[in-house]
């Protein structure tokens, strides 16, 4: 049974066999190669979904190149040294990215040294974000794969730390919802990947700390109070954090001003206080669509015109007549009971 590198010749019939439905241990007999070296070529390239010869090939050679010292690098890189069938020179040659050897700079040959440099200055910005080093260094290593998956053993072949440390980083990272786990049938141990969705993921689940912050403030005004020190500290904070969520929700201005009107007339159609979550369950909307709403009525002052939203010592939210807007004197005109008005005075004078 043939051993060595797989050539693109039999990456193509690789991914036709994939196309045929045929198993790895078909595909492995029509080559004349091991199952496990086919498999194994399989699961790091996109896996039977998306597996491309082409991209297999780049990846194969970005590989070796990521493991030859940077000084045979560069020496092959000045002498122009022929290379087998599986390479692909500077200018693009049979792995090039298309016919005229253009394409991205990765695949073209970039310096090793040089990416070895990105990826560990990727790994200090993220670190100094406050994650991990070898969390933030094992992220800017997937992210930056050519295949954009990679076992536990190969990630620490690369970072050259132990199989604990990448462990504990890949724990790190799965706990952010960062990375996932892809099985190849057949194998027994997964590959990580940086999906496209994982970015996405984690706006979404910034913008949710965001809200848990505002609301952990809003508590903590009801607790020491709006006018204490202590109170006005945290509607700064709940009033910062608040205007971030709004901002990464994705709602528009216009939008959150209409909602705010609506739990306006919710709260004067209801006639008594409402939780947020009451508001929420007869609106229909999510906590955090309702909250924004609040958020909005509250602030700026005049969002809702003449009423104010208040707050009941539970929390509840009611309306009322905003400060300012009526005097001392027309409150305590209205506060005072209505007289039924008298009859008129009858022209002749009779009782």
């Amino acid at each position: 049974m043939g051993g060595g590198r797989l050539t693109p010749r039999d990456r193509e019939d690789i991914e036709a066999g994939l196309a045929e439905g045929l198993a790895c241990a078909a595909i492995a007999r029509r080559l004349g190669r091991p199952t496990s070296t086919v498999s194994r070529e399989v699961a790091r390239n996109g896996g039977r979904g998306g597996y491309r010869a082409e991209h297999a090939d780049r990846a194969a050679v970005w590989r070796r190149r990521d493991r030859r010292p940077p000084r045979a690098a560069r020496r092959d890189a000045g002498t122009g040294a022929a290379r087998g069938p599986d390479h692909a020179d500077a200018a693009g040659g049979p792995l090039g990215h298309g016919p005229d050897g253009t394409g991205d700079d990765t695949a073209r040959g970039a310096d090793p040294a040089a990416v070895h440099a990105y990826v560990d200055g990727g790994a200090a910005v993220l670190a100094v974000a406050g994650a991990p080093r070898t969390a933030a260094r094992a992220l800017a290593c997937l992210v930056t794969a050519p295949s954009g998956a990679l076992t536990a053993a190969e990630l620490a072949e690369r970072l050259r730390v132990s199989p604990a440390s990448v462990s504990k980083a890949v724990g790190y990272l799965e706990a952010l919802d960062v990375l996932t786990r892809r099985y190849e049938p057949g194998r027994r141990r997964p590959f990580h990947v940086v999906d496209d969705g994982v970015w996405l993921r984690t706006w979404r689940a910034g913008a949710r700390k965001n809200a848990v912050w505002a609301e952990t403030a809003r508590r903590g005004i009801e607790l020491f109070g709006a006018g204490s020190p202590a109170g006005v500290r945290l509607e700064a904070m709940r009033r910062f954090f608040a205007g971030v969520h709004r901002e990464m929700a994705g709602a528009s201005a216009t939008e959150i001003l209409d909602d705010a009107g609506t739990v306006v007339a919710a709260l004067l159609h209801a006639g008594r206080p409402l939780t947020a979550g009451e508001l929420a369950g007869a609106l229909g909307w999510t906590r955090g669509r309702t909250a924004a709403a609040v958020d909005a009525a509250e602030h700026p002052p005049d969002a809702t015109g003449p009423v104010a939203l208040r707050r009941t010592p539970s929390g509840a939210l009611l309306v009322g007549d905003r400060q300012g807007r009526l005097t001392p004197a027309q409150r305590t005109a209205l506060a005072r009971p209505v007289e039924p008005p008298r009859p008129a005075a009858d022209p002749t004078g009779r009782p």
